[in-house]
């Protein structure tokens, strides 16, 4: 089973027939402060939750395959854990006001505790304080406004572009001949994307490389695509572009399709399509924030908080380099959901998922 691949690899057994599991993970010396140091630890996982609680999940959309693989591990630990959950998803990052009611309907009584990847990084902040008032609201994946937020799984998203952006500076440090970049840095206003563009920006600053275009847009692929024709258009002899997994997914096949285009393809995360381009020379480095990781761990949070048992509130899988000559097994169960999984949408206690 891949859970069980997932834990060895990442984090090993906690003793010889031990039925806990311990995780390494990095914690924020500070909760909810990103800027502040990260802390190794052993995470000891639950055995088992003392209720089958049910869970209200919250994702900004299902439209590629890193949130699938969010999905995916909170699907493998809700099973593990014995909890149900339910999933709803705003439909993409400019949809606010969908995922404010969707927030909002989280507050019925069939729900003991909230999950909330959300789209918007202060958009929510009232709901979620009204919400807290009744049960636990868990961050997962994106930053947030930490108001009303009971813990978060999670990494430092500027590091995220900040390792993007350290490939580059290692192959271009200051004083080599300039490169030119376009960057996609995502849908404007997005929680995660301001701190990605931070973290991209300052780490070119120290490198040759120059952004001479810009262009944000929703994560879909169909949106991407066009966004990298335009930069094509614009910049025919652009050297590198960089971006968001679905950019780098759309740059492959728009590159691939005109002859005597050379840029070079840098993505700020992993997903299938990425690590398929990695693996194929196709795309040169794309960090890992390990999202079926994150996935888990945002249940286990959710299950501790209502149990009384929470004591690491902030916390993240540490984020990983990936080229085509560090891969592994590790990367690919802590990073990318099966091929065959579908997304789930409603899991039952001790029954099969509905998808």
């Amino acid at each position: 089973m891949r859970t069980g691949a997932l834990v060895a690899l990442l984090a090993g057994l906690a003793g010889q027939g031990a039925a806990a599991e311990t995780w390494k993970l990095e914690a924020r010396a500070v909760p909810f402060d990103d800027s502040s140091a990260a802390v190794p630890i052993d995470y000891v996982a639950l055995d088992r939750a003392a209720k089958p609680w049910r869970l209200c999940v919250l994702y900004p959309h299902l439209k590629d395959a890193y949130w699938l693989s969010v999905n995916y591990g909170m699907v493998e630990e809700a099973r593990r854990l014995g909890v149900a959950f339910d999933v709803f998803e705003a439909g993409g990052y400019p949809n606010l006001a969908r995922q404010i009611e969707q927030l909002q309907g989280c507050a019925g009584a069939e729900f003991d505790a909230v999950i909330l990847g959300a789209v918007s990084y202060d958009g929510l902040t009232p709901a979620v304080q009204e919400i807290a008032r009744r049960k636990p609201v868990i961050a997962a994946v994106n930053d947030i406004d930490d108001r009303g937020i009971t813990a978060k799984a999670s990494v430092p998203w500027a590091e995220m572009g900040a390792a993007a952006g350290r490939f580059i500076a290692g192959r271009h440090p200051p004083g080599s001949p300039p490169v030119t970049i376009a960057w996609f840095p995502g849908p404007k206003g997005a929680g995660w994307v301001g701190f990605v563009e931070a973290g991209f920006r300052a780490a070119i600053a120290e490198s040759s490389g120059e952004i001479v275009l810009t262009l944000y847009g929703d994560t879909g692929l169909e949106e991407q695509v066009l966004l990298v024709e335009e930069a094509l258009e614009a910049l025919p002899q652009v050297d590198y572009l960089v971006g968001s997994g679905p950019m780098a997914e759309a740059a492959v096949s728009l590159l691939r399709a005109r002859d005597g285009r050379d840029a070079r393809i840098v993505s700020t995360y992993l997903s299938h399509a990425v690590y398929r381009g990695v693996t194929r020379d196709r795309i040169l480095a794309a960090p890992t924030d390990f999202p079926v990781v994150q996935g888990r761990l945002a249940i286990e949070m959710a299950v501790r908080a209502l149990e009384g048992s929470l004591e690491i509130r902030h916390a993240g899988p540490r984020i990983r380099v990936v080229t085509a000559g560090a891969t592994g097994p590790e990367v690919v169960e802590g990073s990318l959901a099966p091929a065959s999984f579908a997304p789930v949408f409603s899991l039952e206690v001790g029954r099969a998922a509905i998808p």
